[in-house]
């Protein structure tokens, strides 16, 4: 699939971004990946909401063959499209909507949350932030530090009369 065909295939749809990735191309709305078009074919977005659409049509996840164990990996989030929707634009776009709305969940579920075991209490918190604010002021505030005084000490001049 070239870029110009995949272009014409989301018209309808809206305006896509189409990034080169792997042997094709993500598909991309606002930064929200929700399509992959490879040699394979066209894979769209998927969670527990639209699988069971995509089990319908009798699609299948993608699939990818690892080289050095030669293991096949499923990727459970990605499925191929139905042949019959390259026909129908404007079931395409239903389907390339529920797919975005896919990667979006899926993307509010990966939001960063806390680590385990550094639940901040209040205490600690204000005991951090304490020793911080002390430590800050007292680098700020401090007065230079004067170099000690050496005694220096001098050789005592030779004579310059020499006897040879």
């Amino acid at each position: 699939m070239d870029r110009d065909f995949l272009t014409d295939l989301f018209a309808d749809f809206g305006p896509v971004t189409l990034r080169r990735m792997f042997s094709g191309y993500g598909i991309s709305v606002d930064g929200t990946n929700f399509a992959l078009a490879l040699r394979a074919g066209l894979y769209f977005r998927a969670d527990e909401a639209t699988i069971p659409q995509f089990q319908a049509e009798g699609s299948k996840p993608f699939a990818y063959q690892q080289r050095l164990t030669a293991k096949v990996v499923t990727v459970n989030s990605y499925w191929e499209l139905p042949a019959r929707l390259f026909d129908d634009t404007e079931e395409l776009t239903s389907w390339a909507k529920a797919a975005l709305a896919a990667a979006q969940r899926a993307a509010l579920r990966k939001r960063p949350r806390a680590r385990k075991g550094t639940k901040k209490t209040a205490k600690n918190a204000k005991a951090k932030t304490s020793k911080v604010k002390k430590s800050a002021v007292k680098k700020k505030w401090s007065a230079p530090k004067k170099a000690a005084k050496r005694k220096v000490v001098v050789p005592a001049k030779r004579s310059a009369s020499r006897d040879p």
